[in-house]
């Protein structure tokens, strides 16, 4: 990996290859069909990029949250099948129908939206999720057996085409998971005596995918680990055979040295135990970088590692290198594959207390993305 252009002050590599590989190597230990989850701009690393790394790797279909996204990837050349499952009160669906996008269905309003959206000869296809236990959206208990008879009334005149079933777990425990599979499997009788035959079935993200194969279903939605990252505290991403594929880095650009006694940004959170070089990194947390991870986030520098010194800014954010020869222009690792020396991003999240997800995920629209494969 050579140092950033001129002109650069922060840049977000994205391993494409990596993707690609971490869905070949999670397809080989979980043995299923994968449902690539690529929301959020992929938790931040690009959509469209990550979703054809994901399908080069093996992966049969796509996972989004909204329709936006489905849409953008379709704009962008995707055309795996694509699943969006969280909708706006009154979302008409023509646009999706248009596109082939299948739709995750969790109302009798949004089963019907659906049908409604169908052509003659274009059946809408639709995955009606069932709520077993988080308390956010999917098909209540209660009103199962009304929805199944019209999602199969509606299937047999030709308006939908009902793929799938589905429904989310907490991994709060094996036995809590294995309790929202029991009534999942509830709704898939009550869905069979309806009449619907669905084809797919899916329940388990990547925590649930990896430690427990009874609910790996006909298909899982792998999300974190596609992108190299582990979903445990116990386990890394090298003991999962996965590369992190984002590498977040910035030039630095000042250095001063300063004496004891100095303070260092807003609040002097941070003063200098003695005489030493102060250097500055041009992101801060309106790139992402958590606020709640100063004085703690690791940063390297020539192979040697740096925390954070005082606050993080909204653009910056100073390290103390003591006497290391650091020097304006030098290439700042803010994480990346540990495995190569850099920082993982769950030191980041350990330091700010939380989740490597949100650590990816946020990192901003200034950051600009650059793909790269090794």
């Amino acid at each position: 990996m050579s140092g950033l252009a001129p002109g650069v002050l922060r840049e977000a590599l994205i391993d494409t290859d990596a993707i690609a590989s971490n869905v070949r190597q999670l397809r080989q230990l979980i043995g299923t069909e994968i449902m690539a989850v690529v929301k959020a701009d992929a938790y931040g690393h690009g959509a469209v990029r990550s979703a054809a790394a994901a399908v080069r790797g093996g992966a049969a279909r796509l996972g989004v949250t909204d329709v936006d996204e489905a849409l953008q990837l379709r704009r962008g050349g995707i055309d795996a099948p694509i699943l969006a499952w969280l909708h706006a009160p009154d979302t008409p669906f023509d646009e999706a129908a248009a596109y082939g996008i299948e739709l995750g269905i969790s109302s009798m309003d949004q089963l019907q939206r659906a049908a409604a959206a169908a052509s003659a000869d274009r059946p809408v296809r639709v995955h009606l999720k069932i709520e077993t236990g988080l308390g956010r959206n999917g098909i209540a208990p209660e009103d199962a057996g009304r929805v199944f008879a019209e999602a199969a009334r509606l299937e047999r005149i030709g308006r939908l085409d009902v793929a799938g079933l589905f429904s989310h777990v907490s991994n709060t425990s094996p036995a809590d998971d294995r309790a929202a599979l029991a009534l999942f499997r509830e709704g898939e009788a009550a869905a069979f005596a309806a009449g619907l035959r669905p084809r797919v079935r899916h329940i388990a993200a990547t925590a649930a995918a990896i430690d427990l194969p009874d609910l790996r279903l006909d298909c899982v939605r792998l999300g974190i680990g596609i992108y190299g990252l582990s979903p445990f505290a116990d386990r890394t991403s090298s003991d999962l055979g996965l590369r992190p594929a984002m590498t977040l880095r910035a030039a630095v650009t000042a250095v001063r040295r300063v004496p004891a006694g100095q303070g260092v940004s807003y609040g002097y959170t941070y003063r200098a135990e003695r005489e030493t070089t102060l250097a500055l990194v041009p992101i801060g947390y309106a790139d992402g970088i958590p606020r709640q991870a100063s004085n703690a986030g690791p940063v390297t520098i020539g192979g040697r590692r740096f925390r954070v010194a005082g606050r993080v800014a909204m653009d910056q954010f100073i390290i103390d290198v003591g006497d290391a020869p650091v020097a304006v222009g030098d290439e700042a690792i803010v994480f990346g594959d540990p495995t190569l020396g850099a920082p993982a991003v769950e030191e980041w999240a350990d330091a700010a207390s939380t989740i490597n997800y949100e650590i990816v995920s946020r990192i901003g629209s200034r950051v600009p993305r650059r793909e790269v494969t090794r």
